[in-house]
């Protein structure tokens, strides 16, 4: 039997040449077009969802930046900025007809004030790099997202990025003073700096978190911290998700603010053991991982005082680490829950949606039942104390259905989370995996007034099409008001 190769788009190839031969110009040793070569792009983390980019550039400046963006701008060219990769929500999916501008290679560390505590940083840099090069002189970065050994800062400012010690320190949004933009036909603009309060808008609130839709981050001055004097980590076991649901509640109304809290139910905690032997009580339903920082009789009496609550709430094991390693190694086993889970099924859907403290154990119940309802078992690993929860969704992609059975059970958790009071994301973004579903939470006018921003940073709509909004609307369109003419459909995303 002869196999029948499709025709080859004669027009699509010489247009590839022509761009890529125009981004050679700019950029002449960072530019990938063969099919081999772009194979590495076509997802970032959403794996279920892949697309080869038209072409890759991959800049080392500012001004290169600028002047691909500007050239795009003029071909009318599409572009979508990627930082390492690793966004769950397909924040970084490349565009058959786009150009994915890459900024890997920009992974300096430009400049460290210990007196002002700032480092300015290229978007490359990776979010571990930032504390390790601050570390020798007593301080750190705070954010810290389980793959912070790969994220990098300009793809932490696009999502937002929190991590395990997000409750008290806050999130990327908190720990950002300044950054540099390159708009999209390729200005270059400095939103806010070093001061704690700049003058006029806060286009910075703006930026941080918009997922690559109003421009490309070239720089960012992070705010710096002291490390803490002292800190300790508790670990607690519970007879019950619930218990340790209200245990987080109850430690939150006393007025204790732990650097971090996390949880893992039963299954997560047994693949991290199993991953990193971190020591984690395998006989409980549920594992809280309580941090308190700061001077050493401070963390003494708040460990006591958490201990108490714990222990009205039915705790079975209680062990607070010991020394520093020990703390470590407590963390260790659930920064490295995502990739154990792997352990337990082919593949797994990671989720990531906010509830109110209050509604833990309510939420924790009610996806118990969704569980049986898809047939397809759930491990639970979430940032207890601020209500952001990873479900993460065990399924083999091999099985006919099962893929769509596991999407569809995380957009009803989603579902859940703004029925409850919460919102749809907490660090992952938007992108393409709840794009479809933002009309849960936001009305026709309420997105219309969110693309009107998008539609003041890029009129010409090409910056990482496609993504957080349902329908993209014709900025004239919006201006008129007329929200429901003008729509751009959506191409069908394609998928593994």
């Amino acid at each position: 039997m002869s196999l029948v190769m499709p025709p080859v788009d004669a027009a699509a190839v010489a247009r590839q040449c022509e761009i890529a031969a125009g981004l050679r110009a700019i950029v002449p040793d960072g530019v990938i077009c063969t099919e081999r070569e772009l194979k590495p792009y076509e997802s970032d983390g959403l794996t279920a969802y892949r697309q080869p980019p038209l072409v890759v550039v991959l800049p080392c400046s500012t001004e290169q930046v600028s002047q691909v963006l500007a050239y795009c701008h003029r071909e009318g060219i599409k572009v979508v900025p990627r930082g390492a990769g690793t966004s769950l929500s397909g924040g970084a999916l490349p565009l058959a007809d786009g150009v994915l501008l890459g900024l890997a290679r920009m992974n300096k560390v430009l400049e460290i004030d210990y007196l002002d505590r700032v480092a300015v940083v290229q978007p490359g840099v990776t979010n571990l790099a930032v504390t390790e090069a601050v570390e020798g002189q007593g301080f750190y970065y705070a954010p810290d997202p389980s793959s912070q050994i790969a994220c990098t800062i300009g793809g932490n400012v696009a999502e937002n990025s929190g991590g395990v010690h997000c409750l008290k320190y806050g999130l990327t949004t908190n720990n950002v003073l300044g950054v540099e933009l390159v708009l999209a036909d390729g200005e270059i603009v400095r939103l806010s700096g070093r001061e704690l309060e700049p003058a006029g808008l806060d286009l910075l609130g703006v930026v941080v978190g918009s997922e690559g839709l109003l421009g490309v981050v070239t720089e960012v001055t992070v705010r710096i911290l002291p490390v803490p004097e002292a800190a300790r980590a508790i670990l607690l076991g519970f007879p019950t998700t619930a218990s340790a649901g209200d245990c987080v509640a109850e430690i939150i109304a006393e007025g204790i603010i732990p650097a971090g809290m996390e949880m893992m139910d039963k299954p997560a905690t047994h693949a991290a053991e199993a991953f990193v032997h971190a020591g984690y009580p395998l006989d409980v339903e549920a594992l809280l991982i309580v941090e308190v920082d700061g001077p050493p009789i401070e963390c003494d009496l708040l460990l006591e005082k958490i201990a108490e609550i714990a222990s009205a709430y039915g705790v079975t094991t209680a062990r607070v680490s010991a020394n520093e390693e020990e703390r470590m190694t407590f963390w260790a086993g659930r920064k490295a829950a995502f990739p154990a889970v792997g352990r337990l099924a082919p593949d797994y859907y990671c989720m990531d949606g906010t509830i109110p403290r209050g509604r833990l154990s309510e939420v924790l119940e009610r996806m118990a039942g969704m569980s049986e309802h898809y047939g397809l078992q759930v491990a639970n690993v979430f940032h207890a104390g601020d209500g952001n929860l990873h479900p993460l969704i065990l399924y083999d992609a091999n099985k006919p259905g099962e893929l769509q059975r596991a999407e569809d059970f995380g957009a009803d958790i989603l579902r859940m989370c703004v029925e409850v009071g919460g919102v749809l994301t907490g660090e992952h973004g938007v992108g393409v995996e709840k794009r479809d579903l933002m009309p849960v939470m936001f009305s026709e006018v309420d997105l219309a007034h969110q693309q009107r921003i998008k539609c003041a940073f890029d009129p010409d709509l090409r910056l990482n099409p496609g993504k957080v909004f349902p329908q993209l609307r014709r900025c004239a369109e919006l201006g008129r008001m007329h929200i429901h003419h003008g729509a751009l459909p959506h191409p069908e995303l394609p998928r593994f």
